[in-house]
C-alpha cells in the first residue's frame, strides 16, 4: 500500500505521516523532497533545462519519474507499505506521480490536508519558519491548486488533532492501527 499525504507547507503532512508510521506495522516513510534535494545538488544551474530554472525541484524533469522509481525500488526491495508526505499542487505533476504509484501498487491512497491561510501561517511560525520565506510564499499557490477536485480526498485540519486525522485515514484505508 502507498499512502500519499498531500497539502500545503504547514498543513500537518509530516506530523500525520509520522503518526501513521507509528501506528502502521510494516510501513516506512518516503519523502520525495529527498529525491528533489539530491537532484538539485547534482544538476548544476547552467545545465538545467529552461523550464527547470524556477528554484522548485519539482520542475526538474527527472524529479517525477525518479520519485516513482525510488518508490518502486523501496517497495520491491523492502516490501514495506509507503507513507509519502509531499506538497504537490501542480495537477500534471500530481497525476504523473499518482499514476506511477498506482502502477506500483493498486492500493494507493491520496489524502490532501487542508487549512485556512491563517492556520497555515501560524503553524509555519510555530515550527520556526521566518515570515515571508519560501514556505510562506507557496501558501497562495498551494491553496489555489488544492481547489482542484483531482486532489480529493480532502481532510480539513484547522481544528483537528493529528491523532484524529490519523484515525480518519486508517478508517478510510481499512486498516486497524496499533495505538
Amino acid at each position: 500500500m502507498i499512502i500519499m499525504i498531500n497539502g500545503a507547507f504547514g498543513a500537518g503532512k509530516t506530523s500525520v505521516a509520522n503518526e501513521l508510521l507509528r501506528r502502521l506495522d510494516g510501513a516506512m516513510l518516503f519523502d520525495p523532497e529527498e529525491v528533489g534535494f539530491m537532484l538539485r545538488h547534482i544538476i548544476p544551474d547552467e545545465m538545467k533545462l529552461e523550464g527547470e530554472k524556477t528554484g522548485d525541484f519539482q520542475d526538474l524533469e527527472m524529479w517525477k519519474p525518479m520519485t516513482v522509481e525510488v518508490a518502486r525500488q523501496l517497495r520491491e526491495t523492502y516490501g514495506k507499505d509507503l507513507i509519502v508526505p509531499m506538497t504537490i499542487y501542480n495537477e500534471d505533476y500530481f497525476n504523473a506521480i499518482h499514476n506511477g504509484f498506482l502502477k506500483i501498487d493498486s492500493e494507493t491512497h491520496h489524502f490532501c490536508l487542508t487549512a485556512k491561510k491563517e492556520t497555515i501561517h501560524q503553524r509555519l511560525l510555530e515550527r520556526g519558519e521566518e515570515e515571508g520565506n519560501w514556505c510562506f510564499a507557496q501558501t497562495d499557490k498551494c491553496l489555489a491548486g488544492f481547489e482542484n477536485a483531482c486532489f480529493k480526498q480532502f481532510i480539513p485540519t484547522d481544528d483537528v488533532g493529528i491523532e484524529e486525522i490519523a484515525d480518519f485515514i486508517c478508517k478510510e484505508i481499512g486498516v486497524k492501527s496499533t495505538c
